[in-house]
């Protein structure tokens, strides 16, 4: 539940397996809550129902139900090196083996960096910059690491 000054919100977490799951999609357009904006008594279903709803959802809790887990997305996994990238590191092998050894996270860092210059010159320096920090295995944002 989420209060508001002019009014408040209710959610199920575990909506999605509950009977009338469908309702919940039905109802929840504005993404405010499974009841829409609720500014009064009026904007809530009967008693008798939101009992009911509510009793499942403690049912689902106490039998221990979880919601399945979410696909982690391919997106986050790949990175698009960038082909003037790509030339360096093939001539430094020691960058380029500091490079691969790096997370998915770490390699983005770099790969966005390089990707964001606008103009080709910068693009060659952050080259420049990034296969010496990557000859000392150093991750893009380095300097912000604790020690």
């Amino acid at each position: 539940m989420a209060a508001f000054k002019n009014h408040c919100a209710f959610n199920f977490w575990k909506a999605t397996l509950m009977k009338d799951a469908d309702v919940f999609t039905e109802n929840n357009q504005s993404a405010m809550g499974h009841y829409g904006k609720i500014s009064s008594l009026a904007d809530l279903p009967s008693d008798k129902i939101i009992l009911a709803r509510i009793k499942e959802a403690m049912k689902l809790n106490d039998e221990g139900i979880k919601l399945p887990e979410r696909k982690k997305s391919d997106k986050d996994t790949e990175v698009v090196v960038p082909d003037s990238l790509k030339k360096e590191l093939v001539k430094n092998k020691n960058a380029s083996a500091n490079f691969n050894n790096f997370s998915p996270s770490q390699k983005r860092e770099y790969t966005e960096w390089i990707a964001g210059a606008k103009t080709e010159e910068t693009r060659n320096k952050r080259i420049a910059t990034t296969i010496e920090w990557l000859e000392e295995g150093k991750p893009r944002n380095w300097k912000y690491m604790k020690k």
